[in-house]
């Protein structure tokens, strides 16, 4: 199955796709747009163009575990993209995927300029390398 994944952010959302076998997830885009129905628009077109089958939305709960402001709004984001595309979409826990994305980053001496335009993607390729292990791992086709 192909599944897209979306780290939403205030002004950059991140976009990264697996492919039909569900082993690799690769960065797609980052699109630049503070105003939600755009993201929400360009998201809904690259799941089309993609042919993907599911969206996973990172759904970035506090560290103890509570849903806060920024979590009910990717809540609400992805409510409206399943309704906006029609593609069946799930929120998956991504509690301190930016800080392994800085990391992973600092690995391979990614900085300034590059970093910051790649930073939201690389976010969510590791939302969706999560989400792959995790259905790999239990088996488990529903989620």
């Amino acid at each position: 199955m192909i599944i897209l994944s979306v780290d939403l952010g205030d002004s950059r959302t991140g976009i990264a796709v697996c492919d039909k076998l569900e082993m690799l997830a690769s960065p797609v885009t980052v699109i630049h747009s503070r105003y939600i129905p755009d993201v929400l628009r360009r998201t809904a077109e690259i799941a089309k163009e993609r042919g993907a089958e599911r969206i996973v939305v990172g759904y970035p709960k506090n560290m103890n575990a509570t849903i806060g402001e920024r979590a009910e709004k990717c809540a609400a984001f992805a409510k409206d993209l399943q309704e906006l595309s029609g593609i069946e979409t799930v929120l998956w826990d991504e509690r301190l995927t930016t800080v392994s994305a800085h990391a992973a980053l600092d690995n391979t001496k990614t900085y300034g300029k590059k970093r910051k335009a790649i930073i939201d993607s690389v976010a969510a390729v590791m939302i969706l390398q999560a989400y792959l292990d995790h259905r790999r791992l239990h088996h488990d086709d529903s989620l």
